[in-house]
């Protein structure tokens, strides 16, 4: 056996779904230990939640927040006594010795009570709020570490000057002896707020950075699900896991739909050139599904390693196929016989100042058409069409869906030519095209009724065809 220094070391992150209850943080302590027995390990772990992120310790909080500033409202007293209940009934089930269950309840009981004096000024302690609960999902396991104060100086913007910052600090802080680091995925302050800067996924980026700082052999991120499909296996029941993946692969994916790993969060891994498994607690001991960077490859065994090129883990054929739903069409046809250079400037100008994001894009000398996905808020958007209409006609379809097959596609003739085939074999009429300069993806947009039968049809079609070649 080797000895426990000369072991990898790999970080282990849990979502909140899976540390939920007493049984789900029973089950990754028992992960934690038997991956001992082959690797050095760092847990980063998210606050905990039930099966939905919306029921979730985040989530509650920032309801609890909003709550606190409604005038008259004490319904958040309501909300942080929930919390309180649902880690004290984990740390009575989970936790054995009765002197740290003791310490713990009481040390759960005093930071709520601390967050309802927290809450009577929510908008200024939105970012304390979160750094409480976090400490409250690791405070059970051994080696609990927080990160609530890493972030020792003023930074303007979250650049790289402050993440390269924040990994140092990282690094000194991880150094300790022969222990398993438990650490909240919460990083303190960062420029321009948690949310706002970096989203709902920060402890994806806690533990990618965790990674870095450490020269991690490998992150793995654990959830519900065995690892990255060629499909959603609920849209397409023949849908089938992946070994691996590249980097430019799994973003598209998360992009167009399916819920891998923030491309931000991955792309700091990745520049370090340490693989990603994407892996099941439920079952263990599978292979999961690996995000290689490139030039690196997967055996038979499920390891990670160099491979002389990116073409020796790419096959002939697409990766995977997604949906993305929920998406609105706007169509704008210029109102001017000989367009103005800054026709296209003035479009993108007025989304910008309504905080509407494009997902795809078709343009011609007169007519643009854009695609936007479902986080749009229509009072933005309404305003945003008022404004656009100086600009010539518009026209919005809603009710929409941008399909979207993935895969390393440049070199494979005629593969949006099946792609549009397939769709018309079953009726699925195209509202819109678009394919990058890179050609990592093909994406289109067909009314969201045809959805499932769309995704189903092209990836039995195309994907599983090629791959039972």
């Amino acid at each position: 056996m080797q000895e426990p220094t000369t072991l990898p070391l790999v970080v282990q992150k849990y979502g909140g779904t899976s540390i939920g209850t007493a049984e789900r943080l029973l089950n990754v302590a028992e992960i934690v230990k038997s991956s001992l027995t082959t690797s050095r390990v760092i847990v980063v772990l998210s606050a905990m939640s039930s099966l939905k992120k919306t029921e979730g310790t985040t989530a509650r909080l920032l309801e609890a927040a909003h709550e606190a500033l409604t005038p008259d409202s004490s319904r958040y007293l309501d909300i942080i006594e929930k919390i309180e209940h649902d880690h004290i009934k984990a740390v009575r089930l989970a936790v054995t010795a009765p002197d740290i269950r003791a310490a713990t309840e009481a040390d759960i009981k005093h930071e709520c009570k601390t967050l309802k004096g927290f809450l009577e000024a929510a908008q200024r302690r939105r970012e304390a709020v979160r750094a409480h609960l976090h400490r409250r999902a690791a405070v059970a396991a051994a080696g609990y570490i927080g990160l609530d104060k890493v972030v020792g100086q003023p930074f303007g913007a979250p650049d790289h000057a402050f993440y390269t910052y924040l990994t140092a600090r990282l690094r000194a802080t991880l150094a300790r002896g022969p222990c398993v680091p438990v650490v909240t995925g919460y990083l303190g302050p960062v420029p321009g707020s948690l949310l706002g800067t970096i989203g709902r996924g920060y402890t994806d980026l806690t533990a990618a950075l965790v990674a870095v700082a450490v020269d991690g052999a490998e992150l793995q991120i654990w959830k519900e699900v065995d690892g990255i499909f060629t499909a959603d296996p609920r849209k397409a029941p023949k849908a089938r896991l992946l070994a691996s993946i590249s980097p430019e692969e799994a973003a598209e994916l998360t992009y167009y739909g399916s819920e891998v790993i923030h491309p931000f969060t991955m792309a700091q891994v990745i520049r370090a050139r340490i693989p990603i498994r994407i892996k099941n607690t439920f079952r263990p001991d599978g292979a999961g599904t690996v995000i290689l960077p490139n030039g690196m490859a997967v055996d038979g065994a499920g390891a990670s390693h160099v491979s002389q090129s990116k073409k020796a883990r790419a096959e002939n054929h697409p990766t995977a196929v997604t949906i993305k739903d929920d998406v609105t069409v706007i169509n704008v046809h210029s109102n001017r016989k000989s367009v103005s250079h800054g026709f296209f400037a003035s479009i993108f100008t007025t989304l910008d100042k309504f905080g509407i994001v494009v997902d795809l894009i078709a343009t011609s000398e007169v007519h643009i058409s854009m695609a936007l996905g479902p986080n749009v808020l229509d009072p933005r958007l309404d305003m945003a069409i008022a404004e656009l209409r100086a600009h010539g006609d518009v026209d919005v379809i809603k009710d929409l869906a941008i399909l979207s097959l993935i895969g390393q596609l440049k070199h494979m003739i005629g593969i949006a030519s099946r792609m549009f085939t397939v769709l018309a074999k079953h009726g699925v009429n195209i509202e819109m095209i678009s394919q990058g300069a890179s050609e990592i993806n093909i994406s289109c947009v067909i009314e969201a009724k045809f959805a499932e039968v769309a995704i189903r049809a092209v990836h039995d079609e195309i994907i599983l065809a090629d791959m039972e070649q």
